[in-house]
């Protein structure tokens, strides 16, 4: 008899993506390509494209609430993502959820706007997520623009970015990544992390394709912290992941397409 296989489960909270590049699928994928067991509770049903988003459909309070509960009771996740949350009775549900089951490596990433400039989130959700949400936090992983909503401070530079994790790090009391992908400079990240600011050193890929990439790291970092990582070694490792994805330069799409999540088993034909 074959010996069981046994990995760790990482349950995304987060709206789906009609074309494959953002949220649960691309939550999903980056998971399976991360090795572990991916699990989904979806907030919110999306018809977009590459060019951006058309529709939005959100799931009831009460359906995101069973699905919560179907998963932390049979197969309880080792770590927990959540990505698009644009209702605050959404917000409440699993804030109360996360806390109810007592979940473990929560990685938060406030989703407001998609690559295409799509506004995903209702303004009045935006103090919702702050309030309710970033306490339970392990980690939140937001942008440049985010950062800035959250902060009330602009952010034209490295110091500002250190300046704008710390600030949001000490005021809710959880590991700050906050990424420089819309950074003029390169795409250095800022991880503020137990009291102290590390710089995470980045090459900026000249690709246009960029649909998804904050789902994607967000999805890589909690998967790595199911497998063992600490906060810091998570963050490189994920990181290292989405520059291969952006890297395989795939192309799809007439707008800011898709990464190749699956860069590392696909077989390329140059």
């Amino acid at each position: 008899m074959a010996d069981k296989l046994t990995i760790p489960a990482v349950l995304t909270i987060a709206g789906s993506d009609s074309i494959g590049g953002a949220g649960i699928q691309a939550d999903i994928k980056t998971m399976c390509c991360m090795g572990v067991y991916a699990m989904s509770a979806i907030t919110a049903l999306t018809a977009q494209n590459t060019t951006g988003v058309a529709d939005i459909a959100e799931v009831s309070p009460e359906f995101l609430a069973k699905q919560l509960d179907c998963v932390f009771t049979d197969i309880f996740p080792a770590a927990v993502k959540t990505g698009m949350l644009s209702d605050k009775r959404l917000i409440e549900v699993i804030a109360n959820k996360l806390k109810e089951y007592k979940a473990k490596n929560i990685v938060v990433d406030p989703v407001m706007v998609a690559t295409s400039g799509s506004r995903l989130i209702n303004s009045d959700s935006v103090n919702s997520l702050a309030e309710l949400l970033f306490p339970v936090a392990d980690l939140i992983t937001p942008n440049i623009p985010e950062a800035e909503v959250l902060c009330k401070d602009k952010i034209n530079c490295i110091e500002d970015m250190k300046r704008s994790a710390e600030k949001i790090g000490r005021k809710y009391d959880c590991a700050v990544l906050l990424k420089g992908g819309h950074s003029v400079e390169d795409a250095t990240d800022i991880l503020f992390f137990d009291g102290e600011i590390i710089v995470i050193k980045g090459k900026r890929i000249n690709n246009p394709n960029t649909h998804g990439t904050g789902c994607t790291l967000s999805s890589a970092v909690a998967s790595r912290l199911a497998l063992g990582d600490d906060i810091i070694n998570a963050v490189k490792n994920a990181k290292k992941y989405l520059s291969g994805a952006i890297e395989a330069m795939l192309d799809l799409g007439k707008g800011s397409g898709p990464l190749a999540h699956n860069y590392n088993i696909i077989q390329r034909k140059d």
